[in-house]
C-alpha cells in the first residue's frame, strides 16, 4: 500500500491574505477555493511541479478527540525543493517575497552563498502569519531522482 503525503494544512489568520501571498507572490496554483458548508471554507494551492498541496481552512470544527488546531503562524519546517536556488530566489524577490539570502552550513554555522555540495543550499521565508518555509536546492528534478 502506498502512503502519499498530498495535503498539509497551513494555519493562517486571514485566508484571503494567505491565498494572495501563496498564489500571487510565491506562485502556487489555486486548485480549489470553496465553501464546503456554511462558514467552512477551504483554499487548496499547489507549488509548481509538486505532488503535495497546502490547504488554508477556516471554520472547520476539529475532529472528535483531535487536539486543538495549530495557531496561525506556528508551522515550521515546510520544505520546498528547486533545482536552481538562485533563480528561485530571484523569482520570489521579484514577486515581493521577503526571502533570506542563499545560505549553506559552514564550519561556523550558516554562511551566505551557495554550497558546492548537493542538497546543501537553502533559503528561507515566512508567510504573512509567520509560518516558516525552507527552500532547498536539489541536484535534479523530482522525476529524475
Amino acid at each position: 500500500m502506498e502512503w502519499t503525503l498530498e495535503v498539509v494544512s497551513v494555519p493562517v489568520s486571514d485566508v484571503d491574505r494567505a491565498k494572495a501571498f501563496y498564489a500571487d507572490q510565491v506562485g502556487f496554483k489555486v486548485d480549489l477555493d470553496t465553501e464546503v458548508a456554511p462558514g467552512i471554507r477551504i483554499v487548496q494551492l499547489t507549488p509548481p511541479g509538486s505532488r503535495c498541496s497546502v490547504a488554508l481552512i477556516t471554520g472547520m470544527p476539529k475532529p472528535p478527540g483531535a487536539p486543538d488546531p495549530a495557531a496561525p503562524g506556528s508551522l515550521r519546517g515546510l520544505q520546498l525543493c528547486v533545482t536552481d536556488i538562485g533563480a528561485a530566489r530571484a523569482e520570489l524577490v521579484s514577486r515581493g517575497v521577503d526571502v533570506s539570502p542563499v545560505l549553506h552550513m559552514g564550519a561556523q554555522g550558516w554562511a551566505e552563498g551557495r554550497s558546492e555540495a548537493d542538497w546543501s543550499s537553502f533559503m528561507h521565508f515566512t508567510d504573512p502569519d509567520g509560518n516558516a518555509w525552507n527552500v532547498q536546492e536539489a541536484p535534479a528534478p523530482l522525476s529524475e531522482r
